[in-house]
């Protein structure tokens, strides 16, 4: 189960990456709530050992922050 735990980190990761390349036209709060909701949904993941409720969660509450910091810019 640690190795499916890391491969799917390292998947999220890249996907993420690629993601973010399309991302030229977005405004600055678009891409801060882009990166929060990646970062949380990584961290979620990471925290709940995998679970599909963790990983949304924590991608909701990164997009909420996300969103908090784009205003601030």
């Amino acid at each position: 189960m640690k190795q499916l735990t890391r491969i799917a980190f390292i998947a999220s990761t890249v996907a993420g990456c690629l993601a973010a390349t399309g991302c030229s036209s977005m405004t600055e709060r678009e891409k801060a709530i882009a990166i929060g909701a990646g970062a949380g949904g990584v961290a979620g993941s990471v925290l709940t050992n995998g679970s599909a409720a963790g990983t949304v969660g924590g991608a909701v509450a990164g997009g909420v922050i996300g969103n908090e910091v784009g205003k601030r810019k």
